[in-house]
Parts: structure tokens; sequence; C-alpha cells
């Protein structure tokens, strides 16, 4: 019986990119000292490449053929290749490069930082119109669930416009689109670019598909912002009217990343009612703000429990906390969401609730909380007008 091949060491990996040539130096790429980092978990290979923005342009064909080297080696099922301008440390003066036209690993990389050296790179996603980011300032709040059957609803009730939506799992760390979406397969390559699944009416793309569910993803910051930036790019998206993206909890690199890539049309934020979760989302507001992004509202996740047995309410969080810090920020108040048994079910099973069950009171949440973000949409001054009905 044939058993698939090992995936190979970075070691080899690295040997392997030997056959590639610098096209300033001449040198092999690892003469050259280009290869910044090599990261392997089972088939999945991602290769930072060190440069700096102005020969980014230049680079370009390298870090296709990177991929298709890497690509052909036995065991690898999927292989990325990004550029960065990260260094790993201080370096010291250095003196003159021989043989180099250009700072690959000498000296400060022009472009490094935020702002510096010439023109920001063109923001990618050009052909989806409007691009919503879900977020907490925290984790344990139910944002991967908000955003899921968010977007859910907006592909649902679409009506007769035929809404085109999309949901990326930026979450490289604890990924869940695959089993809230009930998804298991690798997405295909065609043209260089990665095939987004579909389930539920919207396109999904999570790096949960390209990995077993228990793989730790072990990486460094640069090779997450690697990651995202190629989820973004070098995904086939297609036309959309909307890309809901599930955004990582907190307020670090990833969600700098996104504000800086892409043109979001706004933020939902997603909190309990409690007080420690309300201060979180409030680092979040203020995180969108200061980068230009305009904050659509805030929902409230697990606002109240309903017994399905005897119909008791309970307030076991508290209750309208989200709505008066919203009032409080100057924010919307986009909707509550009950904690309820099928909405954590459904998750599980696969099933999002506002698919499986759009006409329950978890279902009818969800939906008008869809409602509330697309009239947002529509009253956007550079925005379509997004009808749900």
């Amino acid at each position: 019986m044939s058993t698939a091949p090992r995936p190979p060491s970075p070691e080899a990996l690295r040997e392997a990119l030997r056959a590639i040539k610098d096209p300033a130096s001449g040198r092999d790429l690892v003469a050259a000292g280009l290869i910044e980092g090599i990261e392997l978990r089972g088939g999945l290979v991602q290769v930072a490449l060190l440069t700096d923005r102005a020969h980014a342009a230049a680079m370009e064909p390298v870090r296709r053929e990177v991929e298709r080297v890497l690509a052909a080696q036995p065991g690898v099922s999927n292989a990325t290749a990004v550029l960065t301008a990260h260094k790993p440390g201080p370096q010291t003066a250095p003196g003159p490069a021989a043989g180099h036209g250009h700072t690959h690993a000498h000296g400060p990389a022009h472009g490094a930082g935020p702002g510096a050296g010439g023109q920001k790179p063109a923001l990618l996603l050009p052909d989806v119109k409007n691009i919503i980011a879900v977020a907490s300032g925290k984790g344990g709040v139910g944002k991967s669930t908000v955003a899921v059957n968010l977007a859910v609803a907006l592909a649902r009730q679409g009506g007769h416009q035929g809404i085109k939506v999309g949901l990326l799992d930026a979450d490289i760390y604890g990924p869940s689109l695959p089993r809230m979406l009930g998804l298991a397969r690798k997405p295909e390559v065609r043209d260089e670019k990665l095939i987004p699944l579909e389930a539920w009416g919207m396109k999904c793309m999570s790096i949960g598909f390209m990995v077993e569910e228990d793989t730790p993803m072990i990486w460094r910051g640069p090779m997450v912002m690697g990651a995202l930036e190629q989820m973004l790019g070098q995904v086939a998206w297609g036309a959309l009217d909307v890309l809901v993206i599930d955004m990582p909890p907190g307020t670090g690199d990833a969600q700098l990343t996104i504000a800086q890539r892409v043109a979001l049309a706004g933020a939902v934020i997603v909190s309990t009612p409690q007080d420690i979760a309300l201060i979180d989302a409030r680092r979040g507001v203020k995180m969108f703000e200061r980068v230009n992004v305009p904050v659509l509202g805030l929902v409230e996740n697990m606002s109240y429990f309903c017994c399905p047995n005897c119909g008791h309410r309970a307030e076991i969080f508290g209750h309208g906390g989200a709505r008066a810090e919203a009032a409080r920020l100057g924010a919307d108040f986009l909707g509550e969401v009950p904690l309820l048994l099928d909405i954590r079910t459904t998750s599980d099973a696969g099933t999002p609730v506002a698919a499986s069950a759009p006409d329950s009171p978890a279902g009818q949440a969800f939906a008008a909380v869809a409602r509330a973000v697309a009239a947002k949409l529509a009253g956007a001054a550079a925005g379509p007008r997004i009808v749900i009905e």
C-alpha cells in the first residue's frame, strides 16, 4: 500500500532554492542572504524573501519561481512565497555590498517602516465593492460566530439583487471557518491563484483549509502578515458586493495589515454585555478610528439567555452594555444576539443557524444585524445600494 511522501525538512527546501538566482548579484538566493525564513507545517510551506519596497517589482518573478520550485518538492502540497522588508535584528554599519545593486540584507531597507521612502503599495481587492472587518478587542465573545452568520445572512437576504458575498478567515493562529462552515477540503490552484471554496451561497477562504485541524501555526509576525496578504491578493475572489473578514482578536499586526492593504468600508465590533468585554471593545473602536476606518457599529452577542423549556429570560452577562457603549462612543448599535443552544450546535455541525434555521429566534437575530449593516453600507457616500428584504 502506497503512502504519501513525508514533507521535506527546511534544510532540504533551502537547498532546493539554491537553484534560483538573485537577479541583482547573480548569486543563488541562499548565498545572497535573501531567504528570511522558511516555515513548514505538514505539506504547507511558506518562505519569506528579503527585499525592499523599491525592488519588490523586480523580485516578483523570483517569488513566483520560488513557489514553483517548492511546490515541485515531494511531500509539499502547497507553497507560498512572500516579499518582506523585515529584518531579523539590528544590523551593524555595513561596508559596500560587492556586486549588489540594491540592499537586500545590507543596511536599512527602503520603505521598511510605515511611510518610509516612496509610495504605498496598491490596495488589494479592487473588485470588491464593500469590505467589512468583524472584530473584537478580545477573544471569547463569539466574533467568528457573528462574522459567519452575518455573511450568510447577507448572502441569503440579498433579494432580487443577488448580492455576491465572500468570507475570509483572517485568524491565522486560530482558524475556525472550516468547522463552522462544514468544509474540510483543500482549495484548488489555477493560474497561480487559490480558488475559494463555496458554502451557503458565498465564497470562503481560511488558512485552516490548507492544514490539518489540530496543526498549530507557529509562525512569526512577518509570516502571518505574508499569509494574510496572500489570502487577500492571491485568491480568485472575483467581483464581490461584500467581503466579510473575520479578524483575529486584539489590536495588533494583523489588524494593521488589513487596514493598510484593503479599502475597508467599515468595522463591526462584537462584544458581550459585561464591563471587561466592553473595555476591550472600546480599544477596538479606537484602533479603527486611528487608522481612519469607519466603525459601522457594535453588536452585543450573548445578550441574554431564554430557557428553551419555560421561556424564562436570564441576563447572564448583564444586558444592554454594548448599546450603552455604542451611545457613549457615538457609534451605531447594530443589534443583539441571544445566548441560544442552537447557535452553538449549528456552528459545531458546520450548518450556521442563519442558513439552517433562518426563521428561528437566533436566525432572525442575525438577519436583523445583517439588515442594519446593509443599511449602513447603503448610506455610505461611496458605496452601492444594498437592499436586504
